[in-house]
């Protein structure tokens, strides 16, 4: 059985991943405003990661006997100056959210609950590679700079990206 501590904490992290999704399809309906097909598809395949990451602490909390409490999601950004701009807010929100798992670790660690622990551990990881992958993909913009070219040859390779739902916990 969970607590009611660990299931409020659990349901407040679900909605910041259903945050993440929706600020994620704000950041696609832009970028395809860019003519950048590539980017898109990778803020798309980003939004079907995050409601993944939604669905599994949902079903969580379902396992562990707890209710779920949906709560309203905040309106995204729609708009951003450049595709750098873009990619550097993707970079903040990320470690934000790196901060939420946290925090929910330590409710975790306050609660003694050390199935949850366990299971958060998955979330600590995946985080640990989102932030390098938007790392790697902003060093790659400040590289490309002005150059049209380089830009729409990494747009390419980003068009590569597709969606595999991860094994959760």
């Amino acid at each position: 059985m969970i607590s009611e501590k660990m299931e409020k904490a659990f349901n407040d992290q679900i909605n910041a991943e259903m945050y993440s999704a929706y600020l994620y399809l704000s950041m696609h309906a832009y970028v395809e405003t860019l003519g950048l097909k590539g980017f898109s598809n990778w803020m798309y395949v980003q939004t079907q990661e995050e409601m993944a990451h939604a669905m599994g602490l949902y079903n969580y909390v379902l396992t562990r006997g707890g209710k779920i409490d949906l709560g309203a999601i905040e309106k995204p950004q729609g708009s951003w100056n450049n595709i750098v701009d873009v990619v550097k807010a993707v970079l903040e929100h990320e470690r934000k959210v790196t901060g939420l798992i946290n925090g929910l670790v330590d409710v975790a660690e306050a609660e003694k609950d050390r199935a949850a622990i366990g299971f958060l551990d998955w979330y600590l990881k995946e985080q640990v590679e989102e932030e390098d992958n938007v790392e790697t993909i902003l060093t790659r913009l400040n590289l490309i700079g002005s150059d049209v070219n380089a830009l729409l040859n990494y747009d390419k390779e980003l068009a590569a990206r597709t969606f595999a739902a991860p094994t959760i916990g």
